[in-house]
């Protein structure tokens, strides 16, 4: 497996993990998804441009 193929498994794991369910965490908004839903976004194009 590549470093690329690694690291967007990771984060597809983060961004599932950072979903609101729980009563606490409904509070936060969608700062935890949104965020990792960007970073997620941005190591697709990178591995679409080859750069990872």
């Amino acid at each position: 497996m590549t470093l690329g193929t690694i690291l967007l498994i990771l984060l597809v794991i983060a961004l599932i993990a950072a979903l609101p369910t729980w009563g606490y965490s409904r509070g936060w908004g969608y700062a935890p998804t949104g965020g990792l839903g960007l970073v997620l976004l941005i190591v697709i194009i990178l591995l679409v441009m080859g750069r990872i």
